[in-house]
């Protein structure tokens, strides 16, 4: 289009099935490693296509098409080896030189390839919270995957029972959750606002959300008993880093609200802490 349309158009970014938008067509499970290998593209559960080939038909077009069309790709097979390489470091804040180093291509192509598959919808990255926290803190951000049947796939994950005794299983479920919250904040029209925070002491967040002046802190752990120690990181941040509004574990297991404040909720239910 040859204008803008600003103030006249309105702009939703779709992103594959939420966990509630399956539930609301029947597809329900408890199982946390059905939902990360079956993914959420909508193909694969109405048409009840077999993940792994699905997802690595879906994964050769996005290659042959998406990408020729998008870059001037001279090596497809190191750009497939390039992908892999950081679905085996999802959840990591990103090495562009190690990544360079282990794909054998120079940190120039690794960004350019990485803001591809940002733009292509495959990948989004979750960027740091850092304001008025100074140079103690990690200012680099992480790396998820849009969807987590084709992050399977490229894991080499082929058959469900695999999903729950993967080495990266943390991580598997820490892009679910973090997914999750992004597809609630686009889904009901909103900025994202999302970060996670590291730094140099080894405080850390998983997820944090912003709200006005306001911080509401996420952990996320893919066990389904709670243990104590599961909201030690939140009270940590909570007590001497910044005060947060809200303190939320979201994990495998049943709802607890303890008397501290701290909540722990079902892995099903990220969209009501999110909104």
């Amino acid at each position: 289009m040859t204008q803008s349309l600003a103030g006249r158009t309105g702009i939703l970014h779709l992103l594959p099935l939420s966990i509630g938008e399956l539930t609301a067509a029947g597809i329900v499970s408890d199982s946390v490693s059905k939902y990360l290998f079956k993914g959420f593209l909508p193909r694969v559960h109405s048409q009840q296509q077999r993940p792994h080939v699905a997802y690595a038909n879906y994964f050769q077009s996005y290659i042959e098409r998406d990408v020729r069309l998008l870059i001037n790709l001279k090596n497809k097979v190191l750009f497939e080896k390039f992908i892999k390489l950081l679905a085996g470091r999802v959840g990591q804040i990103i090495n562009f030189q190690s990544l360079a180093n282990d794909t054998g291509v120079d940190g120039k192509t690794i960004k350019e390839w990485l803001s591809i598959l940002e733009a292509s919808y495959v990948i989004f990255r979750l960027p740091p919270y850092f304001e008025n926290f100074g140079k103690w803190v990690i200012k680099t951000p992480k790396v998820y995957f849009i969807d987590t049947g084709l992050l399977c796939y490229l894991l080499g994950i082929e058959r469900i029972e695999q999903v729950a005794r993967d080495p990266l299983i943390g991580n598997l479920f820490e892009n679910l959750i973090a997914l999750e919250a992004l597809k609630a904040r686009y889904n009901a029209g909103l900025t994202p606002n999302l970060y996670f925070f590291r730094d140099s002491q080894g405080h850390e967040i998983d997820l944090l959300h912003k709200n006005g002046h306001e911080l509401f802190g996420i952990e996320i752990k893919s066990a389904s008993t709670w243990h104590a120690s599961f909201k030690r990181a939140l009270d940590t941040f909570h007590q001497k880093v910044h005060p947060l509004a809200q303190q939320t574990v979201i994990y495998s297991g049943n709802a607890i609200d303890f008397s501290d404040g701290v909540k722990a909720v079902n892995f099903k239910t990220v969209a009501e802490v999110m909104l």
